[in-house]
């Protein structure tokens, strides 16, 4: 039986779905950059796909696997599409003759395929939540994997290795061209790579001697006013990233106007074994630091103490060291060995949790502002201008 011979639609109706496809990639790549750079920098915002906890750009931007190599993922995707449109702009070429660069572009895209099914297991199995514009990258690297393909099938005679040996030899062929336009590439990269703004290691501020300080009467630590325009209740866990950035940046608010406003601390640690609303495994050492922060009450060392322990809970995985601690802030080691089985110091925590459930927190942090709560990670930001003004 005689094979069929597939007649291809003219080159136009394959070339321009990968284009339009590798420019939705920039333009998706663009806003996740954007919004990366703004869930760390900005109060108030929370992306459009925050939706639920296990669907959450903004917990996949927090995670640690969101910057590789000093950059984040977003603005390499933005890299990479670019180049990958480049690439497209040469095939197109009359030279290129319909049939070169579609394999390399084929290699390229599996590549970026093969990554994303990689980041996919890392939100399914460790960060344990999914980003929708993420998923939508996916899509896109699938779909370029398909038509460059597809392409190569329909106008390529020699296999996808032999059309690959081909595309580099028509690239080193043609090797000034290519250097010419992959140049400003090579620059971008190498600026981005030096220069670009570590923006998401934020830290607390150091506490000025002159900032008033102390504790309610109800034994919970604040910073700031002596008479305050505004009083930020705020209920954290040391684990949780959208408490240390709130927490940071109303720290830094307070060193900037400390006769304007208050905060005071409440520990809301959601860890399952002390946290009710907690039923399964999570924040396993945020009771832990709880206990250290509310002993350093004790030595006067809180605020010291508190801003340590959001520091280093910015690592995944880090434990806190008690001998460490205890050296790094000249406290007692055996009072604060002892901490863990004072009844009193559990109490308080536990009483913080409890009162926090009453007030409707379900999860952190939780901000209480003139008897209203704020949660979801934000506070408007018109409240506290409010008091700036």
């Amino acid at each position: 039986m005689a094979k069929k011979t597939i007649i291809p639609l003219p080159f136009k109706y394959y070339y321009w779905p990968p284009v339009i496809i590798t420019l939705g990639g920039i333009a998706d790549s663009l806003h996740l950059s954007i919004s990366h750079y703004r869930v760390y920098s900005d109060i108030g915002y929370r992306s459009c796909c925050a939706i639920s906890k296990a669907v959450n750009c903004d917990t996949v931007s927090q995670s640690q696997y969101a910057v590789f190599l000093g950059l984040p993922l977003a603005v390499w995707g933005v890299i990479g599409y670019a180049f990958y449109f480049m690439l497209l702009l040469f095939a197109k070429s009359p030279r290129a003759n319909k049939q070169r660069m579609w394999a390399l572009l084929f290699f390229m895209a599996l590549a970026f395929s093969i990554y994303s099914i990689i980041l996919a297991l890392i939100s399914t199995f460790v960060i344990h939540s999914y980003c929708l514009m993420c998923i939508l990258l996916y899509i896109v690297n699938f779909s370029l994997v398909f038509y460059a393909w597809l392409i190569h099938g329909r106008f390529e005679k020699f296999n996808i290795f032999k059309g690959f040996y081909l595309d580099v030899k028509y690239i080193s062929s043609n090797a000034a061209t290519f250097a010419k336009a992959f140049a400003p590439f090579g620059v971008a990269l190498v600026l981005a790579l030096s220069f670009f703004p570590k923006y998401w290691e934020f830290n607390a501020p150091e506490i000025s001697q002159s900032i008033p300080r102390g504790v309610t009467p109800e034994g919970h630590p604040w910073i700031g006013a002596k008479s305050p325009e505004i009083v930020i209740v705020e209920f954290a866990d040391y684990q949780c990233f959208q408490c240390r950035k709130m927490h940071f940046f109303l720290r830094q608010i307070i060193e900037s106007n400390p006769d304007k406003l208050r905060l005071v601390h409440r520990h809301f640690p959601m860890d399952h074994r002390i946290n009710p609303l907690v039923e399964e495994p999570f924040h396993l050492t945020a009771g832990v630091m709880a206990i250290i922060a509310e002993y350093a009450i004790t030595e006067d060392k809180f605020w010291e103490v508190s801003d340590y322990l959001f520091e280093i809970s910015a690592n995944k995985g880090a434990e806190v060291n008690l001998t460490e601690t205890a050296e790094k802030f000249k406290l007692d080691y055996k009072g604060l060995s002892k901490s863990f089985s004072d009844q009193e110091i559990m109490n308080k925590i536990y009483n913080d949790i409890k009162e926090g459930i009453e007030a409707g927190i379900t999860g952190t942090p939780g901000f209480i502002i003139d008897g209203k709560l704020y949660q979801e990670g934000t506070i408007p930001p018109e409240i506290i201008s409010r008091a700036l003004d």
